[in-house]
C-alpha cells in the first residue's frame, strides 16, 4: 500500500514545491488510520493514482493551520456565498462526514478569534493540546473538508434550502451569484433583443381587439352579423361580410408585415457573433493529459517555486506561504483548459466570459475581469520577472492591513496565459480600457473602466474559480455594487471530479478555505453595460452578469406600443356622427309613415333601414386609407433624397404632417460626436482655419533641435530653451513674441492632458491613435500633432514628444503630479519636470530640470486663477457665441523648494481622515492656482451632423418647437445649442442647474413666466425636482418657450418628458435619436424617428421611421408628412361623400315608394359602385400634390397650417355632407321625375349619373395631374360603359341606347355638378388657399 503512495521521483506533483524538511509522512503520525481509509477507497485509488500520491506528504504548516483555523477560517464568509458551486459532482457524496459538535455557527465565530495567533503551539486550538490519535485525525479530516458549496447535489452537506433555489427561476428582486465560466444554478432571461409588438400567440387577440375598439369596425361587424337574421337580410350576405373581412385582412396583414420586419431586424442584431471563452474541466480520464502538460511547463515550474509572495488577503505569514504555493499551482494544473468559441449574441448566458476588442459593441451587462493592450501582448508573452522569494521561517510575522490586499495582489502577481494575455502597461497590473457610453446615456466623454485587481492578475484558466455577487437588476446606469471572490483551488489536493482515497488527502489545501476572505469589491468602474462600445486598443475579458430584459438599457426602455394616428381618431369621431345620422334617418322614415301603420314590427323596419343606410358609414374608407398609408410608405422608402430611409410602422405616415413638438437627442443626432480643434487665441492674435499654417511654421522653428556634436546626448527642449531656439535674426520683435507665445501654448496643450498614445495597424501601416476619457483632449492632442508636436509615449511617470518635422524626440518630461478633471473643479492640471537630455536612464533627481505647473479649464473657473488680463472674457464670449467649447490654458514655473513644500503639504492633506478632498484642494489652490501666466484660449467644436443648422431653422419656421434632451453635461449642451442655431444669436438662455430646494424652483418659474421668449437650459436633477413638485406649472411654461435644452437626462426622464408634453398639450410629438438611451423616448412619442448610429441600431430598430441623417427629417416632415396628411384627409372626405350620396339617393327612393325599406341599388350594383366603378379614381387622389417639393421647403409655413387640422375638420366634413345631400337629392329626385318612380329605367339613369358624378368630382378635386390619375379616370369610365350591356338584370338595356337616356343623364349631371364647382371657384377667388398664394396663381 505504502509503495503505491511513495514516489519520490514524481517531480510534477505540486507538493514537491513545498519545503521538504517541513513535510510529514502521514504514516509516521498514524499508519492505521491512513492505511485503513486508503484501503477502503481502493476503487478510487485505481482510477487516479497520481491524485493519491499527493496525499502522502503533509507539510507541518498545514497541520498547524488545521489546528488553528480548521474550525473557524475554513468556511469564513462562504456560508451564503458559495453554496451552489459544482453541485453536480456525485463523486463528493459522502466523501467527508460532518462533526456535529463543531459544524455550527459557533465554530465559525470561534475560529475567527484565532486568526492571527501564529505563535500558538503546534496542533493546538484554544489552548488545548490535541493527541495525534485516530479520533483526532478523523475530526481533523472532518474539519478540513472543502466547504459546502463544493459538495455534491445529493450529498449530506448541501444546505436544505438550496434545492429550492435550484428549482426556481431567478427572482429579479434579489441579488445574484454568478459562477464565472460555468452553468448557473438559476435560470436567467435569454440575451435577446426584441422590438416586436406581438408574439405569435398575442397577435390575433391584440390586433382584433385594436381593430374592433374602433367604433367604425364594430359598426360593420354588427351590420354583417345582422344579415344572419332572415327578416333583416337585404341582398347578398357576402355584400356585407366580404368588405369587412377584406379590411381586417389588409390591416392585420400590414401589422404582421411590420412586425415580421422588426423581428427580422432584431434577429440580425441577435445573431451578431462574439468570442466566448469555453472552460473545460479535466475529466476522470485526463490524468495523462495533465501530466504531459506539466512536463511542458517545467520551465514555468522552476519560476513558480521561487514565486511565493502572491498574497490573496493574507491572514498570517504561514497562510501567505500556503496561499502563494496554491496560487502558483495554477502553473502546474490549471483549473480548466480554455478554448475560444464564437457564440451568437442571443445565446450568451449569465456567467459566459466574453473576449471583446476595439470598437465592439458590448452585447450584455458585463463585469470586466481582465484587460490587456494589444500592442504589448507579443512582447511580454515570453518574458516574466519572478518575484523575490523569502523563506517562510525567516520572514517576520506581520499582517498587512485588510484593505491593502487588493493592492498586494495587483502588484505581486502579473500573469501571462496561453491566450496571450499580458499585464496592462499600468504599473499596478490593473487593466485599463475605455468605453463609449453615448448609446446608453448620451455622454460624449469616454469612460475609464478597470479590471478588478483580484481578477486582472489571474490567468484566464483560473477564471472558473471566480464568483461574482451582483445586485438585483437596476435601471441606474451610473451605479453598481458587487463583489468578486476567488474560490480555493480544487485541483492540487482535491478535485470534485476526481474522488480521493482519504479524508486527509485534501489536507494540503485545507487552509485555502481561509481565502474566502479573498474577495474584492466591484463598482461601476469595473462594468460595461450593454450597448456601450469598447473604445481603446485593448482586449477585454469580461463576464456576463445581466442579460436580455434585465440589462440596464432594456430596463430603461419602455415596451413597444401600437401607435394609432390622430387621423384615425378623427375619422372615428366622424363615423359616429354618420352613424347617428343613419339612425336618425331610419327612425324619421318609420315615424313619417307612422309607427301604428307599419306592417309587422316597427323596430324590424328601423333595423332594415339601418342596414340599407349602412353605406353612409363606408367600410371602404378603411381599405382606402390603409392602402394609402402603404403608398406613402413606399414613397418615403423610394425617395432618392433620403437614401436608407425605412418605414417600420406603416400605419402612421399622416402623423408626420401634424408634428408640433420635436424632441431631439444631441449626441450622434445633432452632432457627430467628433471633436475638432477650430480656434486658438494667444492674447494678441487668433488662429483658425488656414491661419493654422502659421502656427505650424512657428512650431517648426521653435522645436528644431540643434544637431549635437555628441551623438550619445540628445538635445531636448524646455520652456526656457524654447525662446532661444526659435529666435531668428530677421524676425521682428513682435513676431518673435507671438512666436514664443504660440510655442508655449502648443507645448502646454501637448503636455497638460490625460491622453495615452497607442499604436494601431491600419491598411498595413502603423498609425498612432489616442485614448482618453475626454474627446476634447484627444482633439487637442491631435491638433498639436497636426501643427508639429506629436505625443509618442505616455505612462504614469513621464511622456515624450517628437517633432513631426524631424521625427526626433524634442521634449521629455517626468510627471510629478496629475490633478484630473472633475465636474465640480472644471479644470485639470499637471506638474512636470522637463529633462534636458543630460540625465542618466535610471536617475530621478528632482533638481535636474525645470519644474512647471500647467493647467487648463473652463473660463468660469480659470478667470480667477490666471494673472490679470484684459482680453480673456471677451475672447471666451466670442468663441462661446460660435458654439465652441473653450478651454483656458495657463502655466506657472516652480522652484525645487516650492515644489518640495507643496509636495509635503499635499501628501499630508491626502492622508487626512476628515475633509481630505477639501484639504487637498486647499493646498493646490494655495501653492499652485495663483497668478498663472495666461497662455491662450482654445476653441473645440463638436462637429454637427450635415446640414443641422438649416434643418433646425426650417423646422422652426414650420412652427415646430424643438427641445434637445441629452445625457451630456450642461456646458456641452449649451455649446451645441448655440452652434446648431437651436438658440438664436443673442437669445437669452435661462439656466436652471443643481436645483435642490422648492422655493428656489418657484423663483425660476416666476422668472420664466415673465420672459417667455428666452430659451431654457435645465439639468436632470432640477428637472426631476420640478416634475415632482411643480409638474403642471412647469410643463405649462416650458411648452410656451421657443427652445428647451434638458441635459443630464436619464432615458426614462426623456420618455417622461415626451409623455408629459403629449398629455398636457394634446399635440403631436416627434422624438428623434440614435442611441439605446433614446429608445424609451422614441417609443413614448406619437412618431419615433431613429437615426442609424455609428455603433448601434437600437434606436432605428425601435423607431417608426428610420433615417440616416438628421437633415432627412425636414424632408420626412415638411414634404412626405405634409403630403401624406393632405392626401389622406382628401381621400377620407371623398370616400365619405361617395357613401353619403348613395344613402341620400336611397332615402329619396324610400320616401317615393311609401317608406318601404327596399334597396334602390342591390347586389352587384352596390358592390360595383363601391369597388370597380369608383375605387381607382378616388384612390388616385393619393398621388395628388398641391405644391412641389422646392416650394414646400421654401415656404415651411405651409406645414404650420396643417397643425390646426383644417384639412379634415368638422367644418370641411359638414361642407361635404351638404354637397352629398344636394347631389344625391338632385340625382335621385330628377331621375324619378324625368323617368319612373320605380323601375329599371330610373335605376339606369340615376346609377349612370351617380358614377359619372363621382368621376367628375374627383377631376375637380385634383390639383396636380398625374398620368396614373388620367388612366384611372378614363379606364373606369370605359369599364363602366363596357359593363352596361351585362347589367340587363338591373337596367332597361333598350332604353340605354336612346337619346332620351343620354340627355337625361347629361341634364341631371350638369345640375348636380355645376353649383358645387361654381361655389368652389368663388371661394377660391375670395379667399385663396395658401398653396395658391405661394404659386402666385
Amino acid at each position: 500500500m505504502s509503495s503505491s503512495y511513495h514516489q519520490p521521483d514524481a517531480p510534477n506533483s505540486p507538493l514537491d514545491d513545498s519545503d521538504s524538511d517541513l513535510d510529514l509522512d502521514i504514516q509516521e503520525l498514524d499508519p492505521i488510520t491512513t492505511s485503513t481509509v486508503a484501503g477502503s477507497s481502493s476503487s478510487r485509488k485505481e482510477r487516479k493514482p497520481q491524485e493519491e500520491r499527493r496525499a502522502t506528504h503533509i507539510p507541518l504548516r498545514n497541520l498547524r493551520m488545521g489546528g488553528l483555523r480548521g474550525l473557524g477560517k475554513r468556511n469564513r464568509g462562504y456560508g451564503d456565498l458559495g453554496r451552489d458551486r459544482d453541485r453536480n459532482n456525485e463523486d463528493l457524496h459522502g466523501l467527508l462526514s460532518d462533526d456535529p459538535e463543531v459544524d455550527g455557527t459557533n465554530r465559525y465565530a470561534a475560529g475567527r478569534s484565532n486568526a492571527g495567533e501564529d505563535g500558538a503551539p503546534l496542533l493546538t486550538a484554544n489552548g488545548h493540546r490535541r493527541r495525534p490519535s485516530i479520533e483526532a485525525f478523523n475530526k481533523l479530516g472532518s474539519h478540513l473538508r472543502l466547504p459546502s458549496f463544493l459538495s455534491a447535489s445529493g450529498g449530506s452537506q448541501a444546505p436544505p434550502d438550496d434545492t429550492e433555489v435550484e428549482a426556481e427561476e431567478h427572482d429579479p428582486a434579489s441579488s445574484r451569484i454568478v459562477l464565472v465560466g460555468t452553468s448557473q444554478t438559476t435560470r436567467f432571461p435569454p440575451n435577446a433583443v426584441s422590438n416586436a409588438k406581438y408574439t405569435p400567440v398575442s397577435f390575433l387577440p391584440v390586433t382584433l381587439y385594436n381593430e374592433f375598439s374602433f367604433f367604425f369596425n364594430m359598426y360593420f361587424l354588427l351590420v354583417a352579423l345582422s344579415q344572419a337574421i332572415p327578416p333583416l337580410r337585404i341582398g347578398y350576405l357576402s355584400t356585407y361580410i366580404v368588405p369587412l373581412v377584406f379590411v381586417l385582412a389588409i390591416t392585420l396583414g400590414k401589422e404582421a408585415f411590420d412586425d415580421i420586419g422588426r423581428r427580422r431586424r432584431d434577429n440580425e442584431a441577435n445573431s451578431e457573433g462574439y468570442t466566448v471563452l469555453s472552460f473545460d474541466r479535466p475529466g476522470v480520464g485526463n490524468a495523462e493529459r495533465y501530466h504531459a502538460k506539466k512536463k511542458l511547463k517545467s520551465k514555468q515550474n522552476a519560476k513558480s517555486k521561487r514565486k511565493t509572495l502572491v498574497v490573496p488577503d493574507r491572514l498570517s505569514d504561514i497562510q501567505e506561504e500556503e496561499d502563494a504555493a496554491e496560487g502558483e499551482g495554477v502553473r502546474h494544473s490549471p483549473s480548466s483548459s480554455v478554448q475560444e468559441i464564437i457564440r451568437k449574441s442571443r445565446d450568451l448566458k449569465v456567467g459566459d466570459v466574453l473576449k471583446l476588442g476595439k470598437d465592439q459593441r458590448v452585447p450584455a451587462d458585463v463585469v470586466i475581469l481582465k484587460s490587456y493592450t494589444n500592442d504589448s501582448a507579443m512582447s511580454t508573452e515570453e518574458s516574466e520577472t519572478p518575484t523575490e522569494t523569502q523563506s517562510l521561517l525567516v520572514e517576520p510575522i506581520s499582517d498587512p492591513p485588510i484593505d491593502s490586499a487588493a493592492t498586494t495582489v495587483a502588484e505581486g502577481h502579473e500573469s501571462t496565459s496561453e491566450l496571450g494575455n499580458t499585464p496592462s502597461a499600468d504599473a499596478g497590473g490593473v487593466g485599463e480600457t475605455f468605453i463609449r457610453t453615448d448609446q446608453l446615456d448620451g455622454e460624449t466623454d469616454w469612460k475609464l473602466r478597470l479590471g478588478s485587481p483580484l481578477t486582472q492578475s489571474l490567468d484566464p484558466s483560473e477564471f472558473v474559480r471566480l464568483r461574482v455577487v451582483a445586485g438585483k437588476p437596476d435601471k441606474k446606469v451610473n451605479e453598481f455594487v458587487g463583489t468578486v471572490e476567488l474560490l480555493p483551488k480544487s485541483r492540487a489536493g482535491y478535485d470534485p471530479y476526481l474522488p480521493k482515497t482519504s479524508p486527509l488527502s485534501n489536507e494540503v489545501h485545507a487552509d485555502q478555505v481561509s481565502s474566502s476572505a479573498n474577495s474584492a469589491p466591484l463598482t461601476i468602474d469595473n462594468t460595461a453595460w450593454a450597448n456601450t462600445v469598447l473604445a481603446s486598443n485593448a482586449t477585454t475579458l469580461a463576464v456576463v452578469v445581466y442579460t436580455g430584459s434585465q440589462t440596464r438599457s432594456a430596463l430603461s426602455t419602455s415596451a413597444s406600443r401600437s401607435k394609432t394616428g390622430l387621423l384615425e381618431y378623427e375619422i372615428n369621431s366622424l363615423t359616429k356622427i354618420l352613424c347617428a345620422l343613419t339612425a336618425t334617418l331610419s327612425i324619421v322614415l318609420v315615424a313619417l309613415e307612422g309607427f301604428e301603420n307599419v306592417d309587422g314590427k316597427w323596430y324590424v323596419k328601423i333595423m332594415r333601414f339601418l342596414v340599407l343606410f349602412s353605406t353612409i358609414v363606408p367600410i371602404s374608407l378603411r381599405v382606402n386609407l390603409d392602402m394609402g398609408k402603404s403608398v406613402y410608405s413606399w414613397f418615403i422608402q423610394r425617395d432618392a433624397g433620403m437614401p436608407g430611409a425605412v418605414v417600420r410602422t406603416s400605419t402612421i405616415p399622416e402623423e408626420l404632417g401634424r408634428i408640433e413638438y420635436l424632441l431631439s437627442d444631441k449626441t450622434g443626432t445633432l452632432t457627430q460626436n467628433e471633436m475638432e480643434m477650430k480656434k486658438i487665441h494667444v492674447g494678441t492674435v487668433s488662429y483658425a482655419n488656414e491661419a493654422m499654417d502659421e502656427v505650424v511654421s512657428y512650431i517648426k522653428q521653435g522645436f528644431s533641435v540643434p544637431v549635437s556634436t555628441d551623438a550619445s546626448q540628445a538635445m531636448l527642449i524646455t520652456p526656457s530653451s524654447t525662446f532661444v531656439a526659435a529666435t531668428t535674426v530677421t524676425a521682428t520683435r513682435t513676431r518673435r513674441e507671438i512666436g514664443s507665445r504660440v510655442r508655449d501654448v502648443v507645448l502646454a496643450l501637448a503636455i497638460c492632458h490625460n491622453v495615452t498614445p497607442t499604436m494601431e495597424e491600419e491598411n498595413g501601416q502603423m498609425v498612432t491613435s489616442y485614448q482618453a476619457s475626454s474627446p476634447d483632449e484627444i482633439a487637442i492632442v491631435k491638433w498639436t500633432e497636426a501643427v508639429g508636436l506629436r505625443l509618442t509615449h505616455r505612462d504614469r511617470k513621464g511622456m515624450t514628444l517628437h517633432s513631426v518635422d524631424t521625427g526626433r524626440p524634442v521634449v521629455r518630461v517626468r510627471i510629478l503630479e496629475v490633478f484630473p478633471f472633475t465636474s465640480d473643479g472644471k479644470r485639470m492640471g499637471i506638474i512636470v519636470q522637463f529633462l534636458d537630455g543630460s540625465e542618466t536612464a535610471g536617475s530621478v533627481n528632482i533638481e535636474a530640470g525645470e519644474i512647471w505647473f500647467y493647467q487648463k479649464g473652463a473660463d468660469t473657473v480659470m478667470g480667477s486663477i490666471v494673472a490679470a488680463n484684459d482680453w480673456l472674457d471677451e475672447e471666451t464670449s466670442n468663441m462661446a457665441r460660435e458654439g465652441l467649447r473653450t478651454l483656458v490654458v495657463g502655466r506657472k514655473r516652480m522652484s525645487v523648494q516650492q515644489y518640495r513644500e507643496f509636495a509635503a503639504n499635499y501628501k499630508e492633506a491626502s492622508v487626512a481622515i476628515n475633509g481630505r478632498d477639501a484639504g487637498m484642494a486647499r493646498v493646490v489652490s494655495h501653492y499652485l492656482e495663483r497668478d498663472l501666466e495666461l497662455l491662450g484660449v482654445t476653441g473645440v467644436e463638436d462637429k454637427l451632423q450635415r446640414d443641422v443648422k438649416p434643418s433646425l431653422e426650417l423646422l422652426r419656421n414650420a412652427g415646430i418647437k424643438i427641445w434637445m434632451l441629452t445625457g451630456d453635461k450642461v456646458e456641452t449642451a449649451r455649446c451645441v445649442a448655440v452652434s446648431a442655431k437651436l438658440v438664436a444669436r443673442g437669445q437669452y438662455i435661462h439656466t436652471i442647474a443643481k436645483l435642490k430646494r422648492k422655493d428656489n424652483a418657484q423663483d425660476h418659474l416666476d422668472f420664466l413666466r415673465g420672459k417667455t421668449d428666452s430659451a431654457l437650459l435645465i439639468d436632470g436633477e432640477s428637472l426631476a425636482l420640478l416634475l415632482t413638485h411643480f409638474r403642471m406649472e412647469f410643463i405649462g411654461l416650458a411648452v410656451l418657450l421657443p427652445a428647451v435644452i434638458a441635459c443630464r437626462c436619464s432615458p426614462t426622464q426623456k420618455a417622461d418628458i415626451a409623455i408629459l408634453i403629449r398629455e398636457f398639450t394634446k399635440k403631436r410629438i416627434c422624438c428623434i435619436g440614435d442611441g439605446g438611451n433614446d429608445v424609451s423616448m422614441i417609443q413614448a412619442a406619437d412618431v419615433g424617428v431613429g437615426i442609424v448610429g455609428k455603433e448601434g441600431r437600437q434606436a432605428s430598430l425601435a423607431a417608426d421611421f428610420s433615417i440616416t441623417q438628421f437633415c432627412h427629417l425636414t424632408k420626412l416632415l415638411v414634404w412626405h408628412g405634409r403630403n401624406s396628411y393632405k392626401r389622406s384627409a382628401k381621400l377620407a372626405q371623398f370616400v365619405i361623400h361617395r357613401g353619403l350620396i348613395i344613402a341620400v339617393c336611397q332615402t329619396m327612393y324610400s320616401i317615393a315608394i311609401k317608406f318601404e325599406p327596399d334597396g334602390l341599388y342591390v347586389n352587384w350594383l352596390m358592390v360595383g359602385y363601391a369597388t370597380v366603378y369608383t375605387m381607382a379614381p378616388v384612390f388616385s387622389l393619393v398621388l395628388d400634390k398641391d405644391v412641389d417639393e422646392n416650394l414646400a421647403n421654401l415656404y415651411p409655413e405651409l406645414y404650420k397650417e396643417l397643425t390646426s387640422g383644417s384639412s379634415l375638420s368638422y367644418r370641411t366634413f359638414f361642407v361635404w355632407v351638404f354637397v352629398s345631400i344636394y347631389q344625391g337629392g338632385v340625382i335621385q329626385g330628377l331621375s324619378q321625375i324625368l323617368t319612373d318612380v320605380k323601375g329599371p329605367r330610373m335605376t339606369a339613369v340615376s346609377f349612370t349619373v351617380l358614377v359619372l358624378n363621382e368621376l367628375c368630382m374627383v377631376a375637380f378635386e385634383i390639383t396636380t395631374w398625374h398620368p396614373v390619375m388620367i388612366v384611372c379616370l378614363l379606364g373606369t369610365l370605359l369599364l363602366y360603359l363596357g359593363s352596361m350591356p351585362f347589367l340587363g338584370g338591373y337596367f332597361d338595356l333598350a332604353f340605354i341606347i336612346t337619346w332620351g337616356f343620354v340627355w337625361r343623364v347629361l341634364a341631371i349631371g350638369a345640375i348636380s355638378l355645376i353649383p358645387p364647382y361654381a361655389g368652389k371657384l368663388i371661394r377660391r377667388a375670395v379667399k385663396p388657399p395658401s398653396y395658391r398664394k405661394v404659386q402666385a396663381i
